[in-house]
This record gives C-alpha cells, structure tokens and sequence, in this order.
C-alpha cells in the first residue's frame, strides 16, 4: 500500500519544547535535523533491520528511523530498553501502559520483532487515518498516521493542526523533518 511520499510531506519541524531537549537555541526543521544528525551513528547499527521491516510493511524506513531518533535517540534515552517511565518499550517506544496503548512487548527492545510490532502499529494508525479522512491527500493521512502513532487516532483532528495533543505539540512535524534528513543524508 501507499501512504504516500514522506518528501512531499509538509513540515515545521521540531517545535522550541521539543528543541529545548537538546539545548538547542532554535527550533523547527534546523532543530530535527540537528537531532537526527545527533544519532545518526547508533542509528547505523539498526540499519539492515530498519530497512528490512521497511521493506516488509511498506513503510519508507527513513521514516522508521526517525521515529527511533524521536522516541529513543537511537536508544541513547533507554534504560534496559524501557523509556518514558517504563510505559515504553524499545527503539521505537510501544506503548505498554495499560490507559494507553496498552500493547504487550514483542522481542528484545532492538530487535527486528519490535521493529516489526511498531511499524506494525504504525501502518494501523495511517490505514485509520486515511478512513477517518479520505478527503485528505496521502500525504496529509500520512502525516496523520505519524501523530496518531503518539497521541492515538481519536486526537488527531484537522490537518491544520495535526499535532494539537502531541508530545512537545510537534510529534509529526517533527518526526517527519528527521525522516526527510535521514532520506537525504544518510539513504534510508
């Protein structure tokens, strides 16, 4: 399936919230992009199974990669593979808390098992948004699948605010600028 184009994906990049986490004194693209660069060496030992879970859910793995950059900083921000207070498990941070997402932890936390259970959850979350929204182009439902990913799909609510409820009120904007770093500069 296609879910459409994630260079073609329109993006503020990462808000001063999110910025500040890096003490950057700057935010948006320049401030994802920064990011991503930050762990684009971890992110090299992931490759092989970031491009093969990529390939196998039809999801652009620079998209993957961001979100491993955004949610785990290439596990840097993990502890024995758990982040956000243990309610997260793995690079790619799925929600095991049970007022959340409430899923059981697949694989070692860098393993291609959870790579394939997040991405998994991922694509779910694009496939709602596009019923939600079928009015919207592929890359907007795309863009609303990756906020949904953070905040569920009963939050995301016009495309004009994609992020209102995110973490740091930029999860997709974001994310998506790191993936756009990632497929430009590292060919993901």
């Amino acid at each position: 399936m296609d879910f459409g184009d994630i260079m073609k994906v329109e993006t503020t990049g990462a808000s001063q919230k999110t910025s500040k986490w890096d003490n950057l004194g700057y935010s948006g693209v320049k401030a994802s992009h920064t990011m991503a660069q930050t762990d684009a060496d971890r992110m090299e030992k992931y490759r092989s199974k970031i491009n093969k879970v990529g390939g196998s859910c039809g999801i652009d793995p620079a998209l993957i990669a961001a979100i491993i950059s955004r949610e785990s900083r290439a596990g840097n921000a993990l502890t024995n593979g758990w982040g956000d207070k243990r309610n997260g498990w793995g690079l790619m941070q799925v929600d095991v808390n049970p007022k959340g997402g409430g899923h059981t932890a697949q694989g070692a936390w860098d393993s291609e098992e959870h790579l394939t259970q997040a991405t998994g959850i991922l694509v779910n979350f694009i496939k709602r948004i596009c019923n939600k929204f079928p009015g919207w182009t592929p890359e907007q439902q795309l863009k609303g699948g990756i906020a949904a990913y953070n905040m569920g799909d009963k939050n995301v609510l016009t495309v004009e605010n994609v992020d209102g409820g995110s973490t740091g009120g930029d999860y997709s904007n974001d994310v998506v600028a790191r993936a756009q770093w990632y497929k430009t500069n590292k060919g993901f």
